[in-house]
Parts: structure tokens; sequence; C-alpha cells
């Protein structure tokens, strides 16, 4: 792990990502030491400090550091935390704060080979994420809804949850973004009020627009989930999962989320 630069585990205790969850991150994928997708990673990075006005570090001095984490664990997981740094007690920020990062990688969770060929089955979260137009789309460090959510089953075989809204609208996973096919075309969840916008979701997006595949995003219900020829789960640690089952949706076959799972695992896209 390195903090600021240097090895080491320990931040500021009077550091506002611990006080306020004040700060956003990103997790991604290494291979043969170099970080995944990493112009777009850094984009949302940089996008995502911007909304919350923290100073984003630069993608030369982040892309170095994952590189040097990586060299004895060259495939791995990476996560980066910038927080808005150190400052005096209370919620206002100060202007002279210094952004802290935190960069660490882990092993890769090995998944079932299933889980990316039949597809998983996903719990429906009694968890709602409430409203916060500020803040939708952003991958910040309050993620307590998530942890909220991801508690409320243990089942290894169903390893993730569906979040919906306050007013029902199907969101995402609790670590995932959501699509879903009916007749010819693809619908992902507005993330306009809540939800977080990942890579994977825009690379999706991307695909379609270059397969001629009409990708709208809209608000929709879990009654119009259910009716779904396919819905499929992208994120950029596991990549693209199918659903063969969430609450009265069964399918076995998944052949869209199949051909873009395909075109995922090449980064180059």
């Amino acid at each position: 792990m390195l903090v600021n630069g240097a090895p080491g585990n320990t931040i500021n205790a009077e550091d506002r990502g611990l006080a306020y969850g004040d700060g956003v991150f990103r997790t991604l994928r290494m291979q043969a030491g170099r970080p995944v997708c990493w112009e777009r990673q850094y984009a949302k990075l940089q996008r995502d400090c911007g909304a919350l006005k923290i100073s984003c570090p630069s993608a030369l001095v982040l892309s170095s550091e994952l590189q040097q984490l990586a060299k004895t664990q060259p495939e791995s997981v990476a996560k980066i935390i910038i927080t808005r740094g150190v400052s005096a007690r209370g919620y206002a920020p100060s202007a002279q704060a210094e952004a802290t990062r935190i960069l660490s990688i882990s092993p890769v969770t090995q998944y079932p080979s299933d889980f990316a060929k039949s597809g998983v089955r996903m719990h429906v979260c009694k968890v709602r994420l409430g409203h916060q137009v500020l803040l939708a789309g952003i991958k910040h460090l309050n993620r307590l809804e998530n942890v909220l959510a991801a508690s409320e089953w243990q089942d290894k075989d169903m390893p993730e949850g569906l979040l919906t809204d306050v007013a029902g609208n199907i969101i995402s996973g609790t670590r995932s973004n959501l699509f879903m096919l009916r007749g010819n075309i693809l619908y992902t969840p507005n993330l306009s009020r809540c939800g977080v916008a990942g890579v994977q979701r825009d690379r999706v997006m991307d695909w379609s627009k270059q397969h001629g595949v009409t990708c709208k995003i809209a608000d929709f219900h879990m009654e119009e989930l259910v009716q779904a020829d396919e819905i499929f789960l992208v994120n950029s640690v596991f990549g693209l999962w199918p659903i063969r089952e969430v609450a009265e949706y069964r399918r076995t076959q998944h052949p869209m989320a199949w051909k873009i799972q395909e075109w995922l695992n090449d980064e180059r896209h």
C-alpha cells in the first residue's frame, strides 16, 4: 500500500475521508502489472474529484504508483482512494486542505466459471437508495447504503444484490451496473438521481453504438425488468455476468450478453 507515494497503511485521524467519507475511489484490474482501461478509469476519477472540488493527482503519478505496487503481484485488483485531506473539525472544507491519495492492490477473487457462462442468481435488496442529484453517478466514499444492502444475504451462489431507489426504479447491483435487453433494445437505468456510473457501463454503451444496437438510459421498475429477454451486470473486476434468476425472472440463454462479454474482454475497446 502507498499513502501519498510512501509505503505504509496509516492516515491522519483527522483526514476528512475517515471523518466524513469526503472523497472518491476507483477499483480496477491490473494485468501484466498495468492498469486495465486506464484512460477511462482516470477520466472517471478526475471527473468525480472535480464534482467534489477535490484536487486530483496526475494520471502519470497514479499509474506509476500502481505499476510500482503491481511489481510483486502483476495480476491483481487495485484500489485508488482520493480524500480531501486533513482539516480542522467541522463539515465545511478548508481551502488549504491537501488531497490524500491511498493506493493498494489485492489478489483477484476467483469466482466460479459458471458465473460468466451460465449466469448468476441475484438477491432483491430491501435497502432502497435515496436521491441526491449532486452525488449521483459519483463513486464517493460514503457507501453505507451498499454496505447495508450487501449484509442482507450470505448465499455464495448469489454474488450480487439488486438495488432500487426510493421510487422503485431499478438502479444497479450493489457493486455493478445493470443492463436489460427487451426486443432489440438495450436499457440501462437512469443514474441522474443516485447510483454509480461505472467504466464498464460506458464501454457497453460504446459497444452498442459500434454494433448498431439501440441503448437507452431509462427509468424502469421490477415489472419491466422481469419481462426482459436478457439481464446482465458489469463491473471492472468481474467483467460481465449474465443474470439467470432474479425475482420472477428466469433465463438460461444469454446470447447478447455473451457477445458483449467477449468484446469487453479486449481492453483496447
